[in-house]
């Protein structure tokens, strides 16, 4: 039974970037013109506006700028846009205010701008430090870009930043995925998300496979990192997000313990809790910028089936490296223990999960967190 609302998100998509990565699925679209910040901003603006019945009355408890490529708009377009927001909805004081960045499309004037617009928290996709391998990637930056933009940003006031970086490149070595790491570290960001380059389906990559390094190396470039970081005094907290003490990323977080999340911008997602009636609520909308800015902004809508709701919650939950505690399932999606006592059972015979009964908690062992699909399936 449900008896209170989760946190409330919300996700601001802007879906433009200077060039398409040949490994991104993302909803991300070349610019080929230049952008109208005002009219893509005015119908943000109209998306949110018709959002507002589902959350009345809730706070946000953190934002997340994402893309696409947000940093491709000029600081007065995102203060225009935080400013916007706040006219609508009750932020928190406290509010996690994130920003994703390309090193390609930023210097410290426009740092120093987000900054002032009210941006607290920077995303820098960095990717790799190595020039081959930033070509190989289709990057707009190179190694040396990438060090400036870090600079620029910690010069500007951004003291809680994220860097992304991958691994299994094309012709990468161990050596050189650590490389990357240890440069990283140089500059002591608050977070680090280190995550394993995957060929997706309707990408250029996915036409034109590069050569990647065999599994074997993949895994020991994966094990090397998680070890480098922990050196250097990066907690891991789920499968590829490690942060310092208290810089966990509070937007992402929530996602993975089954929060709420509203999502404005083209093709952005939102999952919305019902308390009264015991609903969640999906909504997506359209995806093309050209779609998005005509008159309808939303695409979709559909409820979670209950029978959905077991396998929705532990497809997040079980990223996290601490898992969580069993009165978190049953606050989150109203359903009773037993719901999950048979997946819980079996996982722990085959030796994927782990229960610690005292504190009742649940977490996928090192074995499940490792072939975590297969973890997550017990419970489909």
């Amino acid at each position: 039974m449900l008896d209170s609302n989760p946190p409330l998100t919300l996700y601001v998509h802007i879906p433009w970037c200077v060039q398409k990565c040949p490994y991104c699925d993302f909803n991300s679209h070349q610019i080929k013109s230049s952008l109208d910040e005002k009219k893509y901003l005015n119908a943000l603006m109209e998306d949110l506006e018709g959002d507002l019945p589902l959350i009345w009355g809730r706070p946000i408890q953190s934002i997340f700028i994402g893309g696409g490529t947000p940093s491709t708009f000029n600081p007065e377009a995102i203060a225009q846009l935080l400013s916007d927001i706040r006219a609508r909805v009750k932020i928190s004081p406290f509010a996690e205010i994130t920003m994703e960045a390309n090193p390609g499309t930023v210097d410290q004037a426009r740092f120093k701008g987000y900054r002032e617009a009210g941006i607290n928290r920077l995303s820098l996709g960095i990717q790799s430090f190595n020039d081959e391998h930033l070509k190989a990637l289709g990057r707009i930056h190179d190694s040396k870009s990438a060090r400036n933009a870090i600079e620029a940003a910690k010069k500007a006031g951004f003291e809680n930043f994220n860097l992304d970086l991958m691994f299994g490149l094309p012709n990468q070595s161990k050596a050189q995925a650590k490389s990357d790491l240890s440069i990283a570290i140089e500059f002591d960001p608050t977070h680090i998300s280190y995550y394993q380059l995957t060929i997706e389906a309707n990408t250029y990559f996915a036409q034109f496979p590069p050569a990647l390094p065999d599994d074997e190396l993949i895994d020991e470039s994966h094990d090397t990192g998680i070890e480098c970081l922990a050196e250097n005094g990066y907690r891991r907290y789920e499968v590829s997000a490690f942060a310092h003490k208290d810089y966990e990323c509070f937007h992402n977080r929530n996602y993975w313990e089954f929060g709420d999340y509203l999502g404005i911008g083209a093709g952005a997602h939102s999952k919305i809790t019902h308390v009264p009636s015991e609903r969640f609520l999906r909504r997506w909308k359209h995806k093309h910028p050209k779609d998005y800015l005509g008159a309808s902004k939303l695409a979709g809508e559909t409820e979670i089936e209950k029978d959905q709701l077991v396998s929705e919650f532990m497809m997040n939950a079980l990223r996290l490296i601490q898992g969580f505690n069993l009165s978190l399932f049953q606050a989150r999606t109203g359903l009773a223990y037993d719901s999950i006592s048979t997946g819980l059972k079996r996982g722990r015979e085959l030796g994927l999960l782990h229960h610690d009964i005292l504190n009742n908690r649940l977490k996928a062992s090192e074995q499940g967190m490792r072939y975590l699909n297969d973890t997550v399936a017990l419970f489909i």
